[in-house]
């Protein structure tokens, strides 16, 4: 039986920094740049006793002072993304007897490292919102480029300025989605429970679309919007409530995509616009949120278009890919109780009253108590953190 966890836990299961340091990571940009306007201010005070040239050297020794510091960052984060580099691809040939990592603990402190020294790069350059002060997501967008911290980094820049131009920041307050009952007659779509591991479940029947009585009902501009906002959603909302209810970090989903009668035909030019643009941005700004990948129902056609597409996919998102054929039931049942997998999927459930499975957004979201839980969390971790700036 899971228990649900302490406030603490909590704020550390939804990846708030770890606070036994004894001076967090997150504070030590403020105080270098307080003893820079320290510095700047005994300058200023000693400058009618000094002349041109001391004054010019005090300043150049100022920004010589800042070059060094992010130097100094820059070559431990580099030191820091190497060793767990040559850390992983070493870590399958440390094992024991009974096949257990003997390396995992090693690893899971050199990650953090690496964690933190990011973090360290990011706040110097101010590139580190509020929002995005989060262990997980920096150890996200690290994974998406294999713990590369310059590249990382790049990625992450990148990210604020997309979502400071899509307006990705309020989208869940700005845009109101009106078409999405008359859309899921022609795309059936959504997020089912969750599966045994408490992940998110999310269902796509790809094979059942139509585009044209679609782009009758809505626009591509819109329907990607309405795809941002359920990113959006996800992160905000979905992924916390089933860290609560598994009692441990979730970050990942589950998802399955019904390919039946899909094929080239189907792949009309809107269609691939459409796959196109979002998985830019599903990869771009939303990495490393994919667990596994059920493709079902995959017959001849698919396969020929999988065949073909394969080859160009990174090595690690294709591992979590499983294409199976219209056989799939026992695979999806390894994975998601049959109570939780519709009924059109081998499963027992039907959601009768919400209008079908896909329209129920059945999950531990829609839990009132899960939820005051989540409210409850976050008023204690904003009070602590209000606390600890009044005393810095």
């Amino acid at each position: 039986m899971h228990t649900l966890p302490t406030p603490h836990n909590f704020s550390i299961l939804c990846g708030h920094w770890p606070a036994f340091s004894p001076i967090p990571i997150f504070r030590l940009p403020r105080i270098f740049s307080g003893l820079l306007t320290m510095s700047k201010a005994l300058g200023r005070i000693s400058s009618s006793c000094c002349s041109k040239d001391e004054r010019h050297k005090q300043k150049l020794g100022t920004e010589n002072s800042e070059e060094t510091a992010k130097y100094e960052i820059m070559k431990k984060a580099k030191s820091a993304s190497s060793k767990l580099r040559h850390s992983l691809r070493n870590k399958t040939r440390k094992r024991n007897d009974v096949g257990v990592c003997e390396a995992e603990h090693i690893g899971d402190i050199e990650e953090q490292n690496v964690v933190d020294a990011f973090r360290q790069t990011l706040a110097m350059d101010n590139l580190l919102p509020a929002k995005f002060d989060n262990y997980h997501i920096m150890l996200r967008f690290l994974k998406a480029r294999k713990f590369n911290i310059e590249k990382a980094k790049v990625m992450w820049k990148n990210m604020l300025q997309w979502r400071k131009n899509f307006g990705s920041d309020t989208i869940m307050e700005d845009f109101d989605f009106k078409e999405i009952e008359e859309v899921q007659k022609y795309y059936p779509h959504g997020y089912h429970g969750v599966d045994k591991a408490g992940r998110p479940v999310y269902i796509e029947r790809l094979g059942m679309i139509d585009v044209e009585r679609l782009l009758q009902i809505t626009t591509l501009e819109r329907f990607v919007k309405y795809q941002v906002k359920e990113f959006e959603k996800t992160l905000a909302t979905r992924f916390p409530a089933c860290s609560v209810a598994a009692n441990r970090h979730i970050d990942t989903s589950t998802t399955i995509l019904d390919v039946q009668g899909l094929g080239f035909k189907n792949l009309t030019g809107p269609v691939m616009d459409f796959i196109k643009m979002v998985q830019k941005i599903d990869n771009d700004n939303y990495p490393e949120t994919l667990h596994r990948m059920f493709i079902i129902n995959a017959g001849s056609g698919f396969r020929v278009i999988w065949n073909f597409i394969k080859p160009l996919l990174d090595p690690d998102s294709t591992s979590k890919i499983q294409v199976l054929g219209s056989k799939y039931q026992d695979k999806l049942l390894e994975a998601i109780d049959e109570s939780v997998l519709p009924e059109f999927l081998g499963g027992s459930c039907t959601c009768a009253n919400e209008g079908g499975c896909l329209r129920s957004d059945k999950g531990p979201w829609k839990d009132d108590n899960i939820l005051s839980k989540m409210k409850i969390d976050t008023t204690v971790q904003q009070f602590q953190e209000a606390t600890i700036s009044e005393e810095s």
